[in-house]
């Protein structure tokens, strides 16, 4: 009874910390209730930690996502409460990043809470003997998924860093490894993705617990290990690999014939127990207090007839006017607060398929860029087949395919075309990184 006392307080407290608005705080884990868990795992446990994982890796996603669309110039943030949206992130007059503040505090800990979380049902695995409760399967599933997390969770960080680098080694809190840097870090986060598709290889046919609906088609070993690869797909284009794009891509859920929204999504709902979307604002509550507006360029520069202009932006009646920045379109990525946020989907695959086909098969690539650009109504591609011209290309499709999905920064970063992106006032810069928080004292 006593141990079972733990474990419902060591839950509330895990619960608590995935809430708070502070995230800079962590519980500290090494109490008497980590080692009820230590002592007795049970299945209903695992699926309470598990879903305390999955809480934790939605928390401060609107921040990580402004992050990256409004450097990315994809759109601007307004907000009349804080400035920083239009002075810092747009490098405004003289403003730089700050290493202590929310753009860059609240997702880097909100991630590296979630790592902490998977690790600690890690560590549970790793410290009793489970062969009562789970097989060895369920035990290797269970890790397989915990990894793949993991992995994301580094490398959403990594994105916002980038060159500064993160911890890849931080399961022991009382030691945790040093930084690396980003070249160091992608082939650390493709080993925690391998060796997880390795160990959901070894999963048999279904978890030891519930996954929520935006894993629906990716909620049994087998098919969760598709978007493992997916993930690792990513990575190997941010490594500039494209052989191990391709390979990863054949073992994932890439149909180039398919359903472009197919993948695995953040789910968000209106329950008070639970995290509406971050991205959501209406047209009617759309204001200089309050708004994402698009970035003109993204309107103006679009081909005639792109659908993807008026299914993911939405005109206002008259235009909002914050800081000297002036527009009338809103993103409407997002049109509930019950929408899902895809984490990676078919329609990026077909793109990263075209990507890794520009250097050695153009004609596959030409085919993956007009199975999009068919997809949104325009027509087949009849520029250049030569690297460059294909690459403005994919670069293009991939602008308006994933638009406000957190991708333009850092494709115009891989490809040093940051250069590229509009500066809307004349002393505005375009960043490359974040500072290294200075709460990690390195």
């Amino acid at each position: 009874m006593k141990n079972y006392i733990y474990k419902i307080s060591f839950f509330i407290a895990l619960l608590v910390t995935t809430v708070a608005c502070n995230v800079e705080e962590i519980v500290d884990l090494n109490g008497p209730e980590t080692t009820a868990f230590e002592q007795e795992l049970t299945r209903g446990d695992l699926q309470d930690l598990i879903g305390g994982v999955l809480y934790s890796s939605r928390l401060r996603l609107g921040t990580y996502y402004d992050d990256c669309g409004v450097i990315g110039r994809e759109y601007w943030r307004f907000s009349g409460s804080d400035p920083r949206f239009t002075t810092d992130l747009l490098g405004g007059q003289n403003s730089v990043l700050d290493n202590n503040t929310f753009y860059i505090t609240g997702p880097w800990a909100s991630r590296y809470r979630t790592v902490k979380n998977a690790n600690l049902i890690l560590g549970f695995f790793d410290s009793q003997d489970l062969s009562g409760q789970f097989t060895n399967q369920e035990i290797s599933a269970a890790r397989g998924f915990l990894n793949t997390i993991i992995a994301y969770e580094l490398l959403l960080n990594l994105n916002l860093t980038y060159e500064g680098g993160i911890r890849l080694d931080v399961a022991d809190e009382n030691n945790l490894g040093s930084f690396v840097g980003r070249a160091a870090a992608l082939d650390g986060i493709q080993g925690f993705l391998t060796e997880a598709a390795s160990q959901l290889n070894n999963g048999g046919g279904s978890f030891p617990f519930a996954l929520t609906s935006g894993f629906s088609g990716f909620d049994s070993p087998g098919t969760f290990r598709q978007f493992n690869r997916a993930i690792s797909a990513r990575v190997a284009a941010y490594q500039g690999n494209s052989g191990a794009v391709l390979s990863a891509l054949s073992e994932s859920f890439l149909s180039l014939n398919g359903d472009l929204n197919t993948g695995v999504y953040y789910t968000f709902s209106q329950d008070q127990t639970d995290i509406s979307n971050p991205l959501f604002i209406s047209v009617g509550g759309s204001s200089e207090a309050q708004a994402r507006i698009v970035q003109p360029n993204f309107i103006s520069e679009a081909e005639t007839g792109d659908t993807r202009v008026g299914a993911k932006t939405i005109q206002l009646s008259e235009t909002i006017t914050l800081d000297d920045l002036t527009g009338d379109y809103i993103v409407n990525r997002y049109t509930s607060l019950s929408d899902a946020i895809p984490i990676i989907r078919n329609e990026e695959l077909i793109l990263l398929y075209a990507e890794a086909n520009i250097s050695g098969n153009t004609s596959e690539a030409v085919n993956a860029l007009n199975t999009i650009r068919n997809s949104a109504g325009l027509g087949n591609y009849s520029g250049g087949t030569d690297a460059a011209s294909l690459t403005d290309e994919m670069l293009n499709q991939r602008r308006y395919s994933l638009f406000a999905e957190g991708h333009r920064w850092i494709d115009m970063r891989r490809y040093n075309r940051l250069g590229d992106l509009p500066l809307d006032r004349p002393d505005d810069d375009v960043w490359s990184e974040f500072p290294i928080p200075l709460t990690e004292n390195q």
